[in-house]
């Protein structure tokens, strides 16, 4: 082996790697990033989602490879040419992986990879793969941390044994469900931020529009999305984010709705029936956040909002999706021109880079 160089094996064959320095590894979207400025060589890890063998309009066969991070996702080729067709191969969909090479943006393709070479990672890399880097690792902390101190501050006792009851039962499916497959934090880890930043949004809205009920809105974006850890959850060591059968018949506005009912008939009821408003009635009104939050029959909800908090919840919501969505935008969408992005349909609208923040002035 060359000195510096690396060994993976992929069925028995050994593939050698040349070395490259720790700080060459990046995510997918740093990557993506970084490649604005011109062709990089670097390392990036990831999961192949999706492995595809395929002929050019030449008839020439090649691998279509598409690996996911939990920040990205980015499809490479690999022809027959290349020591990267000889692994694919023998690659597994599902197999985690680590590729080096040289990366770029390559006109509507978008990122690109050239004369790269792969190899599969240990179990114990993979198993960090799916933890996410310090970073990430720390920001999750950071926002589970966040939605329990709320849940803990909630005043009504019927909401907050119910919000700590999901958390205490679900929170690793929690953790790990996304958002969305493709809008707004489609990844894996996506739900939790998203319900981590409505949640300190709906506390703020909360301190200007007092009349709001705090605990019931609270409670309301902690369940709004809960159906989403049976419709799109990754698996434990998973970045692919599955069809399940339970979510594709019934929809996570209504299995968010059975199972707020679900962990309700868990509750100590009876230590509370003497408490006003009368525990149905926070269930019902609960519920109703949950089916209206998607705002307009036409948009999914079974009812559309008929309190304060429901059209709160459902702005809230909103604005968070919207607001990922532009910064998605920013990250992935090529500039057609200086500043201004290509157009993004779920936004209706081609994103342009907004005002600079003017520094603050001591004194």
């Amino acid at each position: 082996m060359a000195a510096g160089g690396r060994a993976g094996q992929f069925g028995g064959r050994v593939i050698i790697m040349r070395g490259m320095p720790d700080d060459t590894r990046r995510t997918i979207s740093q990557l993506r990033q970084d490649c604005r400025t011109g062709p990089l060589s670097a390392r990036v890890r990831g999961q192949v989602e999706e492995l595809t063998r395929k002929d050019s309009a030449n008839g020439k066969p090649y691998w279509e490879v598409k690996l996911r991070d939990a920040s990205d996702v980015m499809t490479l080729r690999a022809w027959t040419d290349t020591a990267a067709f000889d692994s694919c191969e023998e690659l597994d969909r599902g197999a985690c992986v680590e590729i080096e090479g040289e990366f770029l943006i390559n006109g509507s393709f978008g990122l690109d990879g050239r004369r790269w070479r792969m190899k599969p990672l240990r179990a114990e890399d993979a198993a960090g793969l799916f933890a996410g880097s310090e970073e990430e690792a720390a920001a999750a902390e950071r926002d589970l941390s966040h939605v329990r101190k709320f849940c803990e501050g909630i005043n009504d006792p019927r909401l907050r044994a119910l919000c700590l009851l999901f958390l205490d039962e679900h929170g690793d499916r929690f953790r790990r469900a996304a958002a969305a497959r493709v809008n707004h934090h489609a990844h894996r880890g996506g739900l939790l931020r998203h319900t981590a930043q409505m949640m300190r949004s709906a506390d703020a809205l909360c301190g200007v529009y007092q009349d709001l009920h705090r605990d019931l809105l609270l409670a309301g974006v902690l369940f709004h999305d809960t159906g989403k850890l049976w419709e799109m959850c990754p698996a434990e060591m998973g970045f692919e984010i599955p069809r399940e059968l339970r979510g594709e018949l019934l929809g996570h506005i209504s299995i968010g709705v059975e199972l707020v009912n679900a962990l309700w008939r868990k509750m100590p009821l009876e230590e509370w029936k003497s408490i006003e408003p009368a525990s149905e009635d926070v269930r019902l009104h609960l519920l109703h956040l949950v089916a209206s939050h998607h705002g307009e029959l036409q948009f999914g909800s079974p009812v559309e909002p008929k309190t304060p908090e429901a059209m709160a919840l459902h702005f809230v919501d909103n604005i968070d999706a919207r607001l990922e969505m532009f910064a998605m935008a920013y990250a992935r969408q090529p500039e057609i021109a200086p500043g201004i992005h290509e157009r993004v349909r779920t936004l209706n609208t081609s994103p342009v880079r907004p005002l600079k923040r003017t520094p603050e002035t001591p004194g």
